[in-house]
C-alpha cells in the first residue's frame, strides 16, 4: 500500500490482529462442537482460516482507504470507532456460539453484526467505492454463516441446558 499513512496501514493491521486473536480467543472447537448434526453443506474446518484471512485482508485495505479520504480527526474516529464495533460483535457471535455455546443467542446477536457490517459499506462507499466492494467477501460470508447458523440450530435445539 505505498502511499497510504503509516497511521492507517498500523491502525488497520493492529485492528484486524486484535479482532482475529479476540475470535480465535473465544473460539472454543471441542467434543461438544463436534458433536452438534451439522448439515452436509458445511465447509470442511480447514477452510475457515483462510476465508477469515482473507476477509480481514480486505476489512484492513477498506478501512486504509476509507481513511485516506478523510481529513478531519473526528471523521477518522468514527470510522475507526465503526470498525471496531463490527470487530466487537464478530467477536460476540463467537463467544455465544462456541464459548457459551448457545447457537440460539448467536443468530439474534447476527442481526446487530450484519447491522454494522451494513453500516461500514454505507460509510466508506461515498469515501471510496474500492473499500466498499473489499466488503462483499465478507457481507456474503456472514450471510452463508446466517444460513449454517439456523441449520444447525434446526438440528440441535434446544439449546442452554448445559
Amino acid at each position: 500500500m505505498f502511499g497510504y499513512s503509516a497511521i492507517a496501514i498500523t491502525l488497520a493491521a493492529s485492528g484486524v490482529v486484535v479482532i482475529a486473536a479476540g475470535g480465535a480467543l473465544v473460539t472454543q472447537i471441542g467434543p461438544w462442537y463436534y458433536g452438534l448434526n451439522k448439515p452436509s453443506w458445511q465447509p470442511p474446518d480447514w477452510l475457515f482460516g483462510p476465508v477469515w484471512t482473507v476477509i480481514f485482508l480486505l476489512m484492513g485495505s477498506a478501512f486504509v482507504l476509507a481513511w485516506e479520504q478523510l481529513t478531519s480527526p473526528a471523521a477518522r474516529m468514527r470510522l475507526f470507532g465503526l470498525f471496531a464495533l463490527n470487530g466487537g460483535l464478530n467477536t460476540v457471535w463467537s463467544f455465544l456460539f462456541f464459548n457459551f455455546r448457545r447457537p440460539d443467542l448467536a443468530l439474534i446477536e447476527i442481526v446487530p453484526f450484519f447491522g454494522s457490517l451494513l453500516l461500514m459499506v454505507w460509510t466508506v462507499y461515498p469515501l471510496d467505492r474500492r473499500a466498499a466492494w473489499c466488503f462483499v467477501p465478507y457481507i456474503a460470508w456472514v450471510v452463508f454463516a446466517t444460513a449454517l447458523n439456523i441449520a444447525i440450530i434446526r438440528r440441535n435445539a434446544p439449546f442452554g441446558q448445559r
